[in-house]
C-alpha cells in the first residue's frame, strides 16, 4: 500500500484508510468479530489509518478499535464535540475529559489525529485549538483534524494551532466540499474522505428506502428515496460498466476517482466484511486515465441524486 502524507506536520498514512462507525451504528446491528476481523484484514493488506469517535456507541466502537489494534497500533484517529443527544459541547474541559475517555478505550497513551467532530457554534475554534495544542505538547494528541468545518473556521484554528487534516463527505455522489481544497492546499492541510462510497449506494447493493433493518439511516437517507433512487441507481449501473472495462467493481472506481483528486486526499471506506476490505484496498492499484475520469464526469456531472443528510443534520460550514 502507497503511502499519503496529510498536512505539513508530518501525518503519513496509507493512501487508502478504514472507518469504523459501521461496526457499532447507522447501518442496522453490528458484530463485533466481524468488525475486527475486516480490521485485521485491513492491516494485513498495508492500511495503516483506523478511523474512530466516542460518538460511534460511546466508547463501545472505540474499544473494538483499540482491541484489535494493539498488536500493531498503527495510526488511530478518534473525534470529541457530540453530547449524547446529538448536540455539541466543545468546552476544553469536556475535551480533555473525552480524550481520557478515548485513551482508556482505545488502551493507548496518545492518538495520533483528534478531530473536533462537529463545529461548536457556542465554543470560539480558538479555545478549540488551544486546548490541542496543550494536548499535543502533553504528548497525549499527534495531529490536530477538524471534521466538517468551513473555510473562516479552518484559517481561525490554523492559526492557533497548525490544522494538519480536515475530514468531510466526499464521494462521486458528494462534491461540495470541493470548494474548500483551495484553502486547504493553501494552508498545507490534508484531507480526509468520509463515506466515500456513498453509504454503500456505490458498491452496486443499494436496496431502496424500507428494505434496511429498522436502525439502517439509509432507510430515511434522502438518496434512497423514490425518485433520488432510481437515477442514483442509472448512474451506479454507468459506472459499473466502466468499471468493469478496467477489471475492477463500481466500488474501486469510486475510491480511485477519490484518490486521482490530490496526493492529499485519503478515503477512510468502513464495512464489516473482510472481503469488502479487500476489494476496497484494491483501489490503491487502479489507475484513472483522462479519459476515464471525463467519462466519470458525464455521468455524474454534479453528483448524486438528493441530499447527503436530512434537512435537520447538514452540518453548516463557515
Amino acid at each position: 500500500m502507497r503511502q499519503r502524507t496529510l498536512g505539513r506536520q508530518g501525518l503519513v498514512t496509507s493512501a487508502v484508510g478504514y472507518g469504523s462507525m459501521g461496526i457499532s451504528m447507522a447501518y442496522g446491528p453490528g458484530d463485533d468479530a466481524e468488525g475486527a476481523a475486516a480490521i485485521r484484514r485491513a492491516h494485513e493488506l498495508g492500511v495503516t489509518h483506523f478511523d474512530t469517535a466516542e460518538l460511534y456507541g460511546w466508547g463501545e466502537n472505540e474499544k473494538i478499535v483499540g482491541k484489535t489494534v494493539a498488536p500493531f497500533r498503527d495510526e488511530i484517529t478518534t473525534k470529541f464535540g457530540f453530547t449524547r443527544d446529538y448536540g455539541t459541547d466543545s468546552r476544553p474541559g469536556h475535551i480533555r475529559e473525552v480524550l481520557d475517555n478515548s485513551l482508556r478505550n482505545l488502551g493507548v497513551d496518545h492518538v495520533d489525529v483528534l478531530y473536533q467532530h462537529r463545529v461548536d457554534p457556542d465554543v470560539p475554534i480558538e479555545d478549540v485549538a488551544g486546548t490541542i495544542k496543550e494536548l499535543i505538547e502533553a504528548g497525549k494528541v499527534k495531529y490536530f483534524g477538524l471534521s466538517e468545518a468551513g473555510p473562516q473556521t479552518i484559517r481561525r484554528a490554523h492559526a492557533v494551532q497548525p490544522v494538519s487534516v480536515l475530514q468531510t463527505e466526499y464521494s462521486l455522489f458528494e462534491g461540495d466540499v470541493e470548494k474548500l481544497f483551495g484553502v486547504l492546499r493553501e494552508l498545507g492541510i490534508g484531507f480526509v474522505a468520509y463515506s466515500p462510497l456513498g453509504r454503500g449506494f456505490l458498491t452496486g447493493t443499494a436496496k431502496p428506502a424500507g428494505q434496511y433493518e429498522a436502525t439502517d439511516m439509509r432507510n430515511a437517507d434522502p438518496r434512497w428515496q423514490p425518485g433520488n433512487f432510481e437515477k442514483n441507481l442509472d448512474a451506479v449501473a454507468q459506472l459499473t460498466e466502466l468499471a468493469a472495462s478496467k477489471d475492477a467493481t463500481v466500488a474501486q472506481l469510486a475510491l480511485a476517482w477519490i484518490l486521482a483528486q490530490g496526493e492529499d486526499i485519503v478515503p477512510i471506506p468502513g464495512t464489516r466484511s473482510a472481503e469488502r476490505v479487500e476489494e476496497n484496498t484494491g483501489a490503491a492499484d487502479l489507475t484513472l486515465t483522462s479519459a476515464d475520469l471525463e467519462a466519470i464526469a458525464q455521468i455524474l456531472p454534479t453528483g448524486g441524486f438528493g441530499a447527503r443528510y436530512v434537512d435537520h443534520a447538514l452540518p453548516t460550514w463557515i
